[in-house]
């Protein structure tokens, strides 16, 4: 347990009340008790606060004083809150060395952990730290940076790289082919070799069941510290620059580019070989079809309406074409009475 006096002094913010209260874990606004902090990050669960059981709070300044609860007060609760779970909750410990029903062809770092069941091929290299789940494998002639965590079942294909402290999630698949096909005239489809890699950088999550392509000839590209949702399709030739963050369900077709520090909200979709420049913001569910070279919320979906509401304006969005010719005939028919006018 942590007192909250200890807390301020590692993160900073402003200390209202009794320093000396302990606090142990974190926990929501509405289930929070003895021995736990919340926070308030959302002004719309304002309303939990007067009720709330927590040891203690984490909130905003305009909201202060809405409290008696001894409290940490930031600019920024969300972000606090993110550095007192990860304080409170540490990675489990893992005991340096290979299972013996591990296949390891590769070297393997003293201070690594190999679980029961997993492959490391030829010429690949382990770093310092890593913990490669149970079943996971890893091809032949890949590296992964020192403190990466592979969790069971994850599988990495020949000669990818991985940085330094990652988290790869089970199910997710690097380096698998893309999607490259040649078709001849009777319509048969010529399979193209995948010769590139994927590399990702430092600090990098991919989710669970997340597939990343290798590159047709050059790499696919996920720069340090991106964060990838669950199941994310990227496709080969990517390249998504740093602190980008993307939610589920995405998918990003070949060769497309994404800058750094973007957001791409859930079931958004990529076509291929466009330019997404740095800080741009994809609202969930937005079909991005066109290269998008200035910074910005770009939005390209409908929201939720009732059905027959949506019924009766798709009818109205099927008459949209002859709407248009009506009013073009209406105007040049104005412009000959104009002319015809003594």
């Amino acid at each position: 347990m942590y007192r909250l006096d200890e807390l301020t002094a590692r993160f900073g913010g402003e200390l209202c009340g009794d320093g000396a209260t302990r606090i142990g874990r974190v926990a929501p606004l509405d289930v929070a008790g003895n021995g736990d902090i919340a926070f308030l990050a959302n002004p719309k669960y304002v309303s939990q606060l007067s009720n709330c059981q927590a040891s203690a709070v984490i909130l905003g300044p305009a909201v202060r004083d809405l409290t008696d609860l001894p409290r940490i007060v930031t600019s920024d609760p969300y972000l606090y809150f993110a550095r007192v779970a990860a304080l409170l909750n540490p990675p489990a410990r893992s005991v340096p060395g290979s299972h013996p029903s591990a296949t390891v062809l590769g070297t393997v770092a003293p201070s690594a952990c190999v679980g029961p069941g997993v492959f490391v091929g030829e010429g690949s290299r382990i770093g310092e730290d890593v913990i490669v789940g149970a079943g996971a494998s890893i091809g032949p002639g890949c590296h992964v940076g020192a403190g990466t965590i592979i969790h069971p079942r994850a599988v990495v294909y020949h000669d990818c790289i991985i940085g330094e402290r990652c988290i790869i999630h089970s199910g997710a698949v690097i380096g698998a082919d893309g999607f490259g096909f040649a078709r001849q005239k009777d319509g048969v489809w010529v399979k193209i070799p995948q010769t590139g890699r994927v590399v990702i950088g430092s600090d990098v999550e991919v989710g669970a069941n997340t597939t990343i392509d290798r590159g047709a000839l050059d790499d696919t590209v996920i720069e340090n510290g991106v964060k990838l949702d669950n199941q994310i399709q990227i496709a080969h030739n990517v390249r998504i620059g740093e602190h980008t963050a993307i939610a589920g369900c995405v998918g990003i077709a070949g060769s497309t580019h994404i800058g750094r520090r973007c957001m791409i909200g859930g079931q958004a979709g990529i076509i291929g070989h466009l330019e997404i420049c740095d800080d741009v913001v994809v609202s969930a569910g937005t079909l991005v079809s066109k290269s998008i070279r200035k910074p910005g919320v770009y939005t390209a979906s409908l929201p939720v309406q009732g059905h027959a509401e949506w019924v009766r304006n798709f009818a109205h969005l099927r008459h949209l074409d002859a709407l248009s010719e009506r009013v073009r005939s209406l105007e040049q028919l104005a412009k000959t009475n104009d002319k015809a006018k003594p």
